[in-house]
């Protein structure tokens, strides 16, 4: 397993190595709470560990690899060098200040992911925010926080952007509801320079945009936005991520992911085909341009 820990990030590296860890101790027979005594924890704690929830001590992960018999001194190395590469803080470190601790996990995902689709109903999705949008959408949640609060609150979202134009950027397929697209978030120059922002970003050959055009009635998620992400490496289970106003939900269950799943692609036809999309933003454009003039 040879990972670049730089772009992948802690919380995918954790997951990954929590795997490995799993099927290791089952392949040995070794309970949860015999694992968990041989390093000093809990069966619970052995638990967080393989489902990628908690940091590891390198001295617990060798505890671990005697313990399910890996002597084979090269796949020891590599899994603790995973094990340091997990620990090491992902980019989004510095904005720890103004980072909700149920978000640092989904930042961690979004790094790694291969594939991200999004449904949006309310907003523009944060990766094809401008600035201006970002800093409106923002002030709506934390209009009583100091100037440069919100300038840190917008640079991460500014940063999250780039990995749409990194070396092996995903694929981001995004479904947007007319109603996102026609709320005027900042006042309407500022929604007619994100709509216009939307047609560029649509010509970048890893974004797909769809549109739900109001004509097109009840659909299949009018439960609200969710995103479900997948990731290059096999190891790891497509993630449903639904956002709440103090937390969030993140599913990997296979029967939950295939739900979601059925569902984006339900929108996916409901929604008008991705040229047809660019037409609508193109006309939505030239309304907010003769509103303006």
């Amino acid at each position: 397993m040879a990972l670049d820990g730089s772009a992948t990030g802690p919380t995918v590296l954790r997951i990954l190595l929590g795997s490995q860890l799993r099927k290791l101790r089952e392949a040995c027979g070794v309970s949860r709470d015999a694992a968990g005594y041989e390093i000093r924890a809990s069966g619970s704690k052995i638990s967080r560990m393989e489902l990628g929830r908690v940091g590891f001590k390198e001295r617990d992960v060798a505890d671990l690899l005697t313990l399910y018999k890996v002597s084979d001194t090269g796949e020891r190395d590599a899994l603790l060098a995973l094990a340091r590469q997990a620990n090491n803080p992902g980019w989004w470190h510095r904005y720890g200040d103004v980072l909700p601790h149920w978000f640092q996990s989904y930042l961690g995902l979004e790094s790694a992911a291969a594939l991200i689709r999004t449904y949006e109903v309310q907003y523009v999705t944060g990766l094809l925010q401008t600035r201006d949008y970002a800093r409106a959408v923002v002030l709506l949640a934390h209009d009583g926080a100091p100037p440069d609060e919100i300038e840190r609150r917008v640079n991460l979202r500014m940063d999250r952007q780039q990995i749409l134009t990194r070396p092996g950027a995903p694929q981001l397929w995004a479904v947007l509801d007319e109603a996102a697209l026609r709320r005027p978030i900042g006042g309407l120059r500022v929604l007619r320079d994100q709509v216009a922002h939307l047609i560029k970003a649509s010509r970048l050959p890893n974004v797909t945009i769809q549109v739900i055009p109001f004509a097109a009635g009840g659909h299949a998620a009018a439960g609200g936005a969710f995103s479900l992400l997948r990731f290059p490496d096999r190891e790891l289970p497509d993630v449903i991520y639904m956002e709440q106003l103090t937390s969030a939900l993140y599913l990997d269950k296979r029967d939950d992911v295939d739900y979601y799943a059925a569902a984006m692609e339900r929108l996916c036809v409901e929604a008008d085909p991705p040229a047809k999309s660019s037409e609508f933003l193109q006309r939505l454009l030239a309304e907010l341009d003769a509103v303006e003039g």
